[in-house]
């Protein structure tokens, strides 16, 4: 795990280092389909100026890079993230590093990202967030040959570091807590459905209702937005054979479906009750406060900036299973009143 330096651009062109050198700089002395070949190559393993100069003295940048592709918006009133980059802020300044962090339009713009990070000696390394199905990050990520872990199952991580935890079990516990209450119709506001933990909770939540016999069981993707959670609750709640439960994948959409159950003047929980994915003070402040699958997220942040810290320092990192979330019951859930 080493960045790209000259040298390995001329053994890809076979050429010479010094031909690599004119090719670069703009000099004479090589010809112009040598020169497109090299630049290519270049732009390929992410090779940038200064990174020669950093190989040769072995210097470290001392800061790993963290890219979200999220609206910014989002970040300003969602704890997940806030609370998630404390965590891998604390482990850094305990070892003297730094975290580089930008918001991106997409993944694209993600990888660009990385690849000039990284080919201009800026960080160590870098964590991928939000994992997709056949996520096109870890395949440039593995050739740029950058430390990386990803929060994320290892069923997609490639043969990056996965740091993650058993989401399907904290669905499978949430629907039976329900089940036995005696909700038989059950709903899920999900994020995003290309996301790698969106699929397994919805795979889970499909599961465990089939097995209980729940019928009616829906599933509603959104953005993770208390726009998307409020319409969606909304639609849920105004239709025939509405749900007596709905489970919630953040915080932030569970209190903005609380809010339009209140202004269905819908009772919560007798008439509806109400799951939010990920703990929060907000959570806890709404009224009633939200049952809600709690973690310690700082701690997951941690765990995923330590793995990375030893895959920079050049040790093997298997993959880190955190402990899955646990349903904390609050006055959000109880039996329906039509049981």
């Amino acid at each position: 795990m080493k960045r790209p330096t000259i040298a390995d651009i001329a053994r890809r062109a076979g050429v010479s280092k010094v031909a690599v050198s004119y090719a670069l700089n703009g000099q004479p002395g090589v010809s112009e389909t040598t020169r497109a070949t090299i630049m290519a190559i270049a732009e390929e393993i992410g090779w940038r100026p200064n990174s020669a100069a950093r190989a040769l003295n072995g210097a470290r940048a001392r800061s790993i890079g963290l890219a979200l592709c999220r609206p910014a918006r989002i970040l300003g009133v969602e704890p997940f993230f806030m609370e998630l980059i404390s965590g891998i802020q604390d482990e850094l300044s305990a070892q003297s590093y730094a975290l580089m962090f930008q918001v991106v339009r997409d993944h694209t713009e993600e990888m660009d990202l990385y690849r000039r990070w990284w080919g201009e000696g800026r960080i160590d390394g870098a964590i991928l967030v939000d994992l997709h199905l056949s996520d096109p990050r870890v395949a440039v990520t593995q050739a740029l040959r950058m430390p990386a872990v990803v929060i994320g199952h290892p069923s997609e991580a490639g043969s990056l570091t996965p740091v993650w935890s058993d989401d399907g079990a904290a669905v499978r516990e949430t629907v039976r807590y329900l089940a036995a209450l005696g909700h038989r119709r059950l709903a899920r506001v999900a994020g995003l459905p290309r996301l790698v933990h969106t699929v397994l909770r919805d795979r889970a939540f499909t599961e465990v209702c089939e097995e209980l016999g729940l019928d009616g069981h829906v599933i509603v993707h959104t953005d993770y937005t208390g726009e998307q959670g409020a319409r969606a609750t909304r639609r849920l709640l105004s239709a025939p054979g509405r749900p007596s439960a709905v489970v919630y994948d953040n915080d932030i959409m569970a209190v903005a479906g609380l809010s339009v159950a209140q202004e269905l003047r819908l009772d919560v929980p007798g008439d509806l009750s109400v799951v939010a994915w990920d703990d929060s003070p907000l959570s806890q402040v709404v009224r009633p406060p939200l049952t809600a699958l709690s973690r310690d997220i700082p701690a997951y942040g941690g765990h995923a900036a330590r793995a990375l810290m030893s895959l920079i320092a050049g040790e093997r990192v298997a993959g880190f299973e955190d402990a899955a979330p646990q349903l904390t019951p609050r006055g959000s859930t109880g039996a329906p009143a039509r049981a």
